[in-house]
């Protein structure tokens, strides 16, 4: 365990017992939590605002102040002090895959049990929370691990962002998001796949049965499949309507892996709420994207590792070959995506590179054409509507959960701060830190 300090362990300590449940048992007093900082960026208004003060009682934020003005303090609360910090909200990646791991490409996963991979989640579950990102959404994994990662962190047992699961996500027969590595023989196919309207919209079902909160959609082919071309739809138009009616039925968001221009622009055609990797966007699709209001997801960061480490990690050399094809034509759409103002959103990809480096992305959304408040815009404020939990996450303000990231320094001068946070606070608890002061 991470040694934060005598006085800082204490108040761990003190905002994670238990309380009992029983009935004759007084009610617990509520736990606050009191945040200090030099600086504070709201999000909403882009204006960042000195000497704030924002309290935390039972993991949400009841006040926030700034300047002169000073909220009243509970009794006994807890002090977590960050001077000459600057706070923001808790960031949040729109596309991880937690229980996938860069190290292990091409066929080498198959040296390990299928629970191995729900058991490394759990490191890369707390990189990701450490390196300032206290949301993800997770948009697909096997056996339903990620339902499972979110109920062990939800618990206790585990340090993890908040998760927002997908499980399996869905696809066509021999799609991106089937099972494309093994021979016949093997007879391995994603449960998830369907090949029919009706066939797809059961599968929205079960997955929402199990746990999912976001609906998955593989509608072109991928990087990292075999015998799929990215830049090639694989669901008929009524299939991904299907699918995109179904999960509003549920009210559930849905989400579309999605490549090539043509797959892109049927699926948001279809209604689909958020588009993913959207490498080959054209300026129809973005002219659409805007007038249907769909956030659209650029992981533009990933390329240089793939093309750096996919080999000596197992990568096949198609795959690498792909994303030779498809990261400087992403980059360009990206960039021409955000000059013409389209909705957007921060997704990495994560699991692709290694997880804990979620924040190296903001750079080079930067460098393609971004300011760094939008590009935090796109992890924060942008990022919770897009999941319809503006009450929870996005922003320091009150109702919302007492999730922020301090820096050393102003992000929206120089945004490679975030990939060093000074201390990270989840639901009011200070989870890492880099000499935050509490008592």
């Amino acid at each position: 365990m991470r040694n934060f300090g005598v006085a800082t362990a204490v108040a761990l300590a003190a905002l994670g017992s238990p309380a009992f449940s029983q009935t004759s048992a007084p009610r617990p007093k509520p736990k606050s939590v009191v945040v200090t900082a030099d600086h504070m960026l709201d999000v909403e208004t882009g204006r960042l605002l000195d000497q704030p003060v924002v309290v935390i009682t039972n993991g949400r934020i009841v006040a926030v102040a700034s300047g002169s003005a000073r909220p009243a303090i509970p009794a006994g609360a807890t002090r977590i002090d960050l001077p000459g910090k600057t706070i923001v909200p808790g960031l949040i990646d729109m596309h991880v895959h937690l229980t996938s791991n860069p190290k292990y490409g091409g066929y080498t996963g198959l040296q390990f049990t299928d629970s191995f991979w729900v058991a490394q989640a759990a490191g890369n579950a707390e990189k990701t929370l450490r390196a300032g990102f206290t949301t993800v959404r997770n948009v697909g994994s096997d056996n339903y691990a990620d339902v499972g990662l979110k109920q062990a962190i939800e618990e206790g047992w585990i340090a993890g962002p908040r998760i927002v699961p997908a499980a399996y996500a869905l696809g066509a027969t021999g799609g991106h998001c089937d099972e494309t590595f093994l021979p016949p023989s093997f007879q391995r196919r994603s449960p998830a796949m369907g090949d029919s309207p009706e066939e797809l919209k059961k599968r929205v079902r079960e997955q929402r049965k199990y746990g999912a909160e976001v609906i998955k959609v593989c509608a072109t082919g991928g990087v990292f499949s075999r015998n799929t071309e990215p830049g090639v739809q694989q669901l008929h138009d009524d299939e991904l309507k299907a699918i995109a009616d179904e999960a509003h039925f549920w009210k559930l968001k849905a989400a579309a892996h999605a490549h090539g221009a043509e797959g892109i622009k049927a699926a948001i055609r279809a209604g689909i709420d958020t588009i993913e990797h959207v490498s080959l966007i054209d300026d129809e699709g973005i002219r659409l994207a805007k007038e249907r209001g769909t956030w659209l997801g650029f992981d533009v960061y990933n390329t240089e590792y793939t093309l750096a480490e996919g080999a000596a990690n197992g990568v096949l050399e198609e795959n690498i070959a792909k994303e030779r094809r498809i990261g400087t034509l992403q980059r360009q759409n990206f960039a021409k995506a955000a000059k013409a103002g389209a909705r957007m959103i921060f997704s990495t990809d994560a699991g692709i590179y290694p997880h804990g480096d979620n924040a190296r992305q903001f750079a080079v959304m930067v460098r393609f054409g971004m300011t760094p408040l939008d590009a935090i815009r796109t992890a924060t404020w942008n990022a919770a509507q897009a999941l319809g939990r503006e009450g929870d996450v996005g922003a320091i303000s009150v109702g919302r959960y007492g999730d922020l990231v301090a820096v050393d320094g102003d992000p929206t001068r120089d945004i490679t701060l975030l990939e060093r946070p000074a201390a990270v606070i989840k639901g009011g608890r200070l989870v890492a830190e880099a000499g935050a002061a509490a008592r």
